[in-house]
């Protein structure tokens, strides 16, 4: 029996979907006009005023928002309403220049936990739940999202935050934890160290993990679920939106509902910017349609992905993303050849590895090189070189198929690439050192 936490909106139909939209965006315009000098500027420069805006019909008439102006705007140049009104601020780890800093008013927060709240619900949590909160406390907005979230629906919530893992798995067994929320990575080196402690899926109390924040395969997903006995629920969310809950995955694990009611989701030709139709892979941009503090209009991702509006089995109605299947920025373009890591860790898995690897690109006499290091799992690691020749020949020959290109692949000890608490460190891109 599928469980909501908002019925009524989130099995809506899509004509009160479209109205509320609608509504809320026409609202938003104004507010942005009214209120963020910076994206005026960027309206008046298309010769867009707020009266050009009726409908989601007239969304494409706006201009885009990018990272680029998220840091030229740093800090307060995107800020929707006065700073006394605002009561947090969240932070992305900023890996290229400033950090961005998004704000948030007491109803910006609301709607934030909300969101979390749905995805609890819709990985099967009520109130009688123990909910273990993994991902980062503090500016990383995993935490206090599915901490809020978690509170809304009702569950006992432990804020562990992310590392002591000797910690979370006594909290895991203790409290009787039944739903972990967590990076992929921090759920399979949990996975991973529980089985090596001696505990099987049948003796851990968990029944469902949400997880989010990095890219994950499917392949990995089974083995999570495998090793912990529970079924694995995706999440999607970004700093710039609020954080996790923008969208996620309910039991039909067909891809992740957008709460369209808070984000209108497009997606685009990253080259032309032209928005493009269901099915078809291109940039994902949104949206958010009643947010006050930190109101992020047509803003660029940079994560590609489709979107369906096909029924799904779970009664929601809201528009669905596919996993992102990588990123237009980090995307890794080796020899003229676009490669995603997601694609090496999907022949990886295929073959019986675990999802501890690590992608070193360089470039050697204005040679692009890729070189694939892979832990072997402690039932591989022998001594015998004819046998780690082999698996390395046969892991090069999927990569190639998979790839294109050829790549060098290393076995080596297990345990001995450094594990990851939060985000795992998939790709060392020496080029632009």
């Amino acid at each position: 029996m599928e469980k909501y936490y908002q019925e009524a909106i989130e099995c809506a139909s899509r004509e009160e979907i479209r109205a509320i939209q609608s509504e809320r965006l026409v609202k938003q315009v104004r507010h942005v006009w009214d209120n963020v000098p910076y994206y005026r500027k960027k309206m008046e420069e298309k010769g867009i005023t707020p009266d050009d805006i009726q409908s989601v019909d007239d969304l494409k008439k706006l201009p885009f928002l990018s990272k680029a102006d998220l840091r030229e705007a740093y800090p307060y140049g995107l800020l929707g309403v006065p700073l006394k009104d605002c009561v947090r601020i969240q932070s992305t780890s900023g890996t290229t220049g400033k950090r961005v800093v998004a704000f948030y008013t007491h109803h910006d927060i609301d709607l934030w936990e909300e969101c979390c709240a749905r995805a609890i619900m819709a990985a099967g949590g009520t109130d009688e739940d123990v909910c273990q909160v993994s991902y980062g406390y503090g500016l990383f907005t995993g935490g206090p999202g599915l901490n809020g979230g978690s509170h809304k629906v009702g569950c006992l919530t432990i804020p562990t935050s992310s590392g002591n893992t000797e910690r979370q798995i006594m909290f895991i067994m203790d409290l009787q934890a039944t739903i972990l929320c967590c990076t992929p990575s921090y759920a399979a080196y949990l996975a991973e160290t529980m089985k090596e402690m001696g505990y099987g899926p049948d003796d851990i109390p968990l029944k469902a993990g949400i997880f989010g924040a990095e890219a994950w395969s499917e392949e990995m997903r089974r083995d999570i679920e495998k090793t912990l006995g529970i079924k694995a629920y995706d999440i999607y969310g970004l700093t710039e939106l609020s954080g996790p809950g923008v969208s996620f995955e309910c039991s039909a694990q067909g891809g992740m509902h957008v709460n369209e009611d808070h984000f209108i989701a497009e997606v685009i030709d990253p080259e032309t910017g032209e928005p493009l139709p269901d099915g078809v892979q291109g940039e994902l941009v949104f949206t958010a349609i009643d947010k006050e503090a930190f109101p992020m209009i047509r803003y660029r991702t940079r994560d590609i992905c489709t979107l369906t509006h096909e029924k799904c089995s779970c009664g929601r109605t809201h528009v669905r993303m596919t996993k992102p299947k990588g990123r237009t920025d980090d995307m890794l373009i080796i020899r003229g050849v676009n490669v995603f890591p997601s694609q090496i860790e999907t022949v990886l898995l295929n073959n019986g590895y675990a999802a501890n690897y690590q992608i070193i690109v360089d470039r050697v006499n204005n040679t692009d090189t890729l070189d694939v290091q892979v832990e072997m799992t402690p039932e591989m690691f022998t001594d015998n070189v004819g046998e780690i020749s082999e698996r390395q020949k046969k892991l090069v020959d999927g990569l190639k198929s998979m790839l294109g290109i050829k790549a060098k692949v290393s076995l080596v000890a297990p345990k001995s690439i450094t594990r990851s608490e939060g985000k795992a460190v998939r790709v060392i891109d020496k080029r632009k050192i």
